[in-house]
């Protein structure tokens, strides 16, 4: 008798985990390849990364991307400057969830921006920032598109924080970027 409750515990287990269930939300994720520009150190330069996310039944979502710039600086030494932020996004989807469609979106957070120069006595530092952005994500079909958008990101001085109201007061930092960049879209 207990071998056949340990079956149909285990069947039942079973039944539950694979009974297929109507997707309601939607994550995606997407490559990109993009241009940085309005800092006097770098016009145009290559940048790349990914963006992975997660848009529930409604409007808003949340997002991860990671960007690197290699030869932010320019090409006389080596060096790069590597984002890493977590987003919330803000989409309208018109044409729906799926199939064809687009998503015009507003997004901003908060994260990392890390420069590094390969210089003796030149440190890589670690800054928190910020992004914000809008863009659009255009669907072919129920699981491909293209994403375009532009973000402005820029570092946080954190250096002389300020508790004086109970809450920690930022001064905007020096180093600052907007970046262009265009993308696939799976979701």
């Amino acid at each position: 008798m207990r071998r056949v409750f340990k079956a149909l515990v285990l069947t039942a287990a079973v039944a539950v985990v694979y009974t297929p269930v109507q997707a309601r939300a939607e994550g995606y994720v997407s490559p990109w390849a993009g241009v940085n520009f309005g800092n006097d150190q770098n016009e145009g330069d290559f940048t790349y990364g990914v963006n992975a996310g997660y848009m529930g039944a409604g409007i808003i979502g949340f997002e991860f991307g990671l960007g690197v710039a290699p030869d932010f600086f320019g090409e006389v030494v080596d060096n790069s400057v590597i984002d890493v932020m977590g987003n919330i996004i803000v989409g309208i989807p018109i044409g729906g969830t799926s199939g064809a469609g687009f998503r015009p979106y507003v997004t901003g957070g908060l994260g990392l921006i890390r420069t590094n120069i390969d210089v003796p006595l030149i440190e890589a530092t670690n800054d928190f920032g910020y992004n914000l952005g809008a863009g659009v994500m255009g669907y072919f079909t129920d699981h491909l598109g293209l994403r375009a958008d532009v973000r402005y990101l820029r570092t946080i001085d954190s250096d002389d924080l300020d508790f004086g109201n109970g809450f920690p007061d930022f001064d905007r930092g020096a180093f600052d970027f907007w970046r262009a960049s265009i993308g696939l879209v799976i979701r």
